[in-house]
């Protein structure tokens, strides 16, 4: 979440590139996505060099050769503006658009093959001097920077509402991430990537987790790079940010390709990816609905719906593998939804799959952008059923405030909470219906039509409360009314 210092600094680039002839506000968020990509360059390259220097070994990887010097940004931005301009127009934004290829057209990376179409939009040198001043006081060390932009972003062009363009909050990726403690073993997917944000956060988990057998050997470390991360969307800013964003942290070619992902073209070109994936982590959007002629065949099938977050799910069934779990955020109205397609599958869920859990998130996660209430969604794909009992966390709390402005609040969190609960269920039998966390079993959830929603599950405990006689009040009220016309009296006497 942008708040604070950070978010004055964007507020200041914004004007600066506003007034200086950059109108579109995309065309913003792209440009500062660049530069701020040509920042963490420098950054990553300068660790390169400092490990090097520990280790007395060469620079493993170097970002820049030695004859590209000039193109780190810790030598441009210290040039006069002309001369900053020429260079990073020049040779900076080439070199980038040129990173991942190998010659052969055929070889070339997503990254490489993304960044094709990228321009260079900055208008003057005073511009581009000002915006590389106020960036450099951007630390980007342990923050995903360009997603935090585009959320807040988002917010100034008043756009999430309109095409679910919202970003997950990264304290929630993590905890969907951690709850399905991806392996080296795991293919990931995500059909609605955006800028990546779920794809980092498991790369990041698995180099924490799992860093010796990822670098085991230079076929591992292809595996991570290569074939571990697949995202897909449809908006081309999305994936270069998408590409840099993995290219930042450290995975080299990830598989982020353009796709409508419920289309029934582009899921007829990519009729491979049935049953490819591992690990699905998703928050689609779910505003809107299509119509039944453009979505995918197979998708109809599995259930009859022009929805959008239902349709997701489907997809969601139909990418996995058998035995491959998903972690997914969907809006509450799929919990409870009385529509043929809404109980449908809700009963796939539950009878053909194993549903692992339900966590029920309040509805300020994704403010300021949308006020509606969602859940995560947890479940293993089996076509075999396996849901015994289902587990149900009520969140109450994220650790933010729950209003427009997002406030910090780390004592008021329920994350952790919920991931030590989820690692120890089988303690969870013994919980009662008025806890925060309770199992369901699942005979129970197919008598209430497949109904989700934890509330429908949840008691609460009522406090009795006890209230004098009716004679006991009336006879207070006449005191007080005697009281008030003693002091009335008294108040006319003064005035006389």
């Amino acid at each position: 979440m942008i708040t604070g210092e950070l978010k004055s600094k964007v507020d200041r680039i914004w004007n600066a590139m506003w007034s200086g002839g950059i109108s579109n506000p995309l065309s913003v968020i792209e440009q500062l996505t660049y530069l701020l990509f040509i920042k963490g360059l420098d950054e990553l390259h300068t660790r390169k060099e400092r490990k090097a220097a520990r280790t007395g070994n060469p620079i493993e990887e170097p970002v820049f050769a030695a004859h590209q010097d000039a193109l780190r940004w810790s030598r441009f931005k210290e040039l006069a503006p002309e001369q900053m301009f020429e260079t990073v127009r020049d040779k900076v934004f080439p070199y980038i658009k040129s990173m991942g290829q190998t010659g052969d057209s055929d070889q070339r990376s997503t990254y490489s093959h993304h960044m094709q179409d990228a321009i260079f939009m900055m208008p003057t040198a005073r511009v581009l001097a000002s915006v590389v001043d106020q960036l450099d006081d951007i630390d980007m060390a342990d923050r995903d920077t360009k997603g935090d932009l585009y959320e807040y972003m988002l917010g100034k062009i008043a756009t999430a509402g309109q095409n679910g363009q919202f970003r997950t909050p990264r304290h929630i990726i993590k905890l969907m991430v951690d709850m399905t403690a991806p392996t080296p073993n795991d293919v990931i997917c995500d059909p609605a990537c955006g800028t990546a944000g779920f794809l980092v956060a498991a790369s990041e988990y698995l180099v924490e987790h799992h860093g010796d057998r990822i670098y085991k050997d230079e076929k591992t470390r292809r595996r991570f790079n290569e074939d571990t991360f697949h995202g897909y969307d449809f908006d081309t800013t999305m994936l270069r940010i998408g590409s840099m964003n993995m290219l930042l942290h450290g995975v080299e070619n990830p598989d982020i390709r353009y796709r409508d992902s419920l289309a029934q073209a582009d899921l007829a070109a990519a009729g491979d990816d049935a049953e490819r994936y591992s690990l699905v982590l998703a928050n689609p959007p779910f505003a809107g609905s299509l119509d039944y002629e453009s979505t995918a065949k197979d998708l109809q099938q599995i259930v009859k719906t022009k929805k959008t977050e239902l349709l997701f799910l489907a997809l969601f069934l139909r990418l996995l593998q058998t035995g491959g779990r998903a972690a997914v955020i969907v809006p509450d109205g799929v919990l409870f939804g009385s529509s043929k397609a809404h109980r449908t599958l809700r009963k796939i869920l539950v009878e053909e799959q194993k549903l692992d859990a339900v966590v029920s998130m309040p509805s300020g996660v994704f403010r300021p952008y949308a006020g509606v209430s969602t859940a995560i969604l947890v479940f293993t794909k089996t076509n075999s059923g396996g849901t015994d009992n289902v587990w149900f966390y009520d969140m109450q709390e994220d650790g933010y405030s729950l209003d427009d402005k997002r406030t910090p609040q780390p004592d008021n969190s329920d994350l952790a909470d919920i991931l030590a609960r989820w690692r120890n269920r089988e303690k969870e039998r013994k919980r009662e219906r008025t806890d925060q966390s309770f199992l369901v079993p699942k005979a129970e959830i197919a008598g209430n039509d497949y109904d989700l929603s934890v509330n429908r599950y949840k008691e609460i405990e009522y406090e009795a409360l006890e209230y004098d006689p009716p004679v006991v009040i009336m006879d207070r009220l006449a005191t007080l009314e005697t009281e008030i016309a003693k002091g009335f009296s008294e108040l006319r006497r003064l005035l006389r």
